[in-house]
């Protein structure tokens, strides 16, 4: 990873509440595609591996699983540990993970994969990975298919294409299967502008470049006939989900 992606990748610390406020969770099909039940194998203890604020984490400590949140951003565990205090939630990289060897049934991996050495952070998860343990990579990505989403695309930039499932994994993980879920979050104005500003790219970007892309989004907001007036916005998403069986 070059200097300046990682300086991208550790910049959400600064804008950990409004990453809280403005990013969309996962729908539950996603979720319950990426941890459905094999021969001989269900999810039980899952590492949530880039954790951020917990999106994800919250989702599965819901369905009543024994959940470990890792992330290299102080800032960003202390809002999920004010969401799930009672969740594990340490400082840690992919490509160092702070758990024993064989000491989980699953990692999650949501929004996070393309910040990581996959070479390394894939070792280590099969390092913390039981045997016939599997890995869930999920990204969201805008359906930039309808009119205004893809005018703000043309703003933030246009990821239609950034999430696909052509995920290069070593040979020790088997069975390998994608899947897409269509679903639509729904949000205030307000929160669209926290999701930009908490875009790696605008934290950072030079204030001038932050400020610009800051208000050509409100006026978005203010002039597209398909936003104007509304007190609530409805995205849609593709959510794009990957699994793995370690062998």
């Amino acid at each position: 990873m070059s200097r300046s992606a990682r300086d991208r990748s550790l910049s959400f610390g600064a804008e950990a509440a409004a990453y809280e406020r403005g990013r969309p969770s996962y729908p539950p099909e996603a979720i319950s595609w990426l941890l459905a039940p094999a021969d001989n194998w269900a999810a039980g203890d899952v590492l949530d591996l880039g954790a951020g604020t917990g999106k994800l984490t919250t989702r599965l400590v819901e369905r009543g699983l024994n959940v470990t949140a890792v992330d290299p951003i102080a800032e960003m565990l202390d809002v999920l540990r004010d969401t799930l205090p009672a969740t594990p939630a340490l400082l840690g990289t992919a490509e160092q993970i702070p758990l024993p060897d064989g000491s989980v049934d699953a990692v999650l991996v949501a929004q996070a994969w393309h910040w990581f050495d996959t070479e390394r952070a894939t070792a280590e998860i099969a390092r913390v990975l039981r045997p016939g343990g599997r890995l869930g990579l999920v990204w969201n990505t805008r359906d930039e298919r309808l009119g205004w989403v893809r005018d703000f695309g043309q703003i933030v930039g246009l990821e239609r294409d950034i999430a696909n499932t052509s995920v290069d994994l070593p040979d020790r993980f088997i069975d390998v299967a994608a899947h897409q879920v269509e679903w639509t979050n729904y949000i205030t104005p307000q929160a669209l502008i926290d999701y930009v500003s908490s875009r790696s790219y605008c934290i950072t970007s030079p204030a001038e470049v932050r400020t610009q892309t800051l208000d050509q989004v409100r006026n978005l907001l203010a002039t597209h006939p398909a936003l104007k007036n509304a007190d609530g916005i409805a995205v849609p998403y593709v959510t794009v989900c990957v699994r793995a069986t370690l062998a």
